[in-house]
């Protein structure tokens, strides 16, 4: 029989494996292999596990792990020469460390394939897992109106719950294509924001962000006035992000003091911007060191009202 085109070394389904759970698949799956890219996917599992504890294992296309929260994360697929993590979303997801190496050209999916003795950036590939986390709570948030639960009463039918939710609506967008997103901290209310915008101002804000965060894992996140806000608990917020028709506003509000000193005057004497247009070419190192400087200084303090 001639192997399905592309398929590789892909897992099969045994008979014998009838009526084992995901979990348990994947882990016959690693010890059939026997081999380096058995112990390649365990390790492949686990930091996938550790960047999110909540993450759902699944077994699909008659022998594909699957990993999933709030839809499809990354899928582990299995080759001759090497292991494939397929990120479902990968696109639409900023990648400062450039792990992914395949499928570059789709408009969906991007991949990263993992050879014999390839050294694995742990810390890299968790953020990149936690980005895909943060991209289907947003795009999930952003359709609904709220966060999406798994949680149903018990004896409930998830079909019929899923039938009785309200229609969901989209994000409002204000003057300039700036989303309208409620006041709220964390990384959900920024995720959504970003999700809300379309084309090169999403991709450019999901740079800004991987950037930020990348800097400064510990960022403190927000959403106020309708515009993200990162910030260094105790100090205030050094950082905000406002959108406009043809350009991104950076914010670093204690810019006067950065080196060198970002281009953009303010009437505030403190205050300094980064304006990111289309066509600009973002020096990621730049603003990476102007993050550090910024995290370093006395923030902005809001008032708590």
């Amino acid at each position: 029989m001639t192997p399905r085109r592309g398929s590789g070394d892909r897992p099969r389904d045994h008979p014998g494996n009838t009526g084992l759970t995901p979990a348990q698949r994947i882990d016959a799956r690693i010890e059939e292999l026997g081999d380096w890219r058995g112990e390649l996917l365990a390790r492949l599992r686990r930091i996938v596990q550790d960047a999110d504890p909540q993450v759902v294992e699944e077994w699909k296309w008659r022998g594909v792990p699957v990993w999933e929260h709030d839809g499809i994360l990354c899928t582990g697929e299995i080759y001759r020469n090497h292991v494939k993590l397929t990120f479902h979303n990968g696109a639409a997801l900023a990648d400062p460390s450039q792990l992914f190496n395949s499928s570059l050209a789709g408009n969906t999916r991007r991949a990263i394939d993992f050879s014999q003795g390839a050294p694995i950036d742990e810390r890299a590939l968790k953020a990149l897992v936690r980005s895909a986390v943060s991209w289907n709570k947003a795009r999930s948030d952003a359709r609904a109106g709220k966060p999406r639960t798994s949680a149903t009463k018990p004896g409930a039918n998830p079909a019929r719950k899923a039938r009785a939710e309200p229609a969901r609506t989209k994000v409002r967008l204000l003057a300039g294509g700036n989303p309208q997103i409620a006041k709220a901290d964390g990384d959900a209310p920024v995720q959504a924001y970003i999700a809300a915008l379309s084309g090169w101002q999403r991709e450019r804000a999901q740079r800004v962000d991987a950037i930020v965060v990348k800097t400064l894992p510990d960022v403190r996140k927000a959403v106020k006035w309708n515009s993200p806000l990162y910030g260094v608990e105790g100090q205030g917020w050094f950082l905000g992000v406002h959108v406009f028709t043809r350009y991104l506003k950076l914010a670093f509000f204690r810019g006067a003091s950065l080196r060198p000193v970002p281009p953009g005057t303010s009437k505030d004497e403190h205050t300094r911007y980064l304006d990111l247009h289309e066509d600009h070419d973002l020096d990621e190192q730049q603003l990476a060191r102007w993050v550090k400087q910024a995290a370093a200084l006395p923030g902005w303090v809001t008032n708590k009202r």
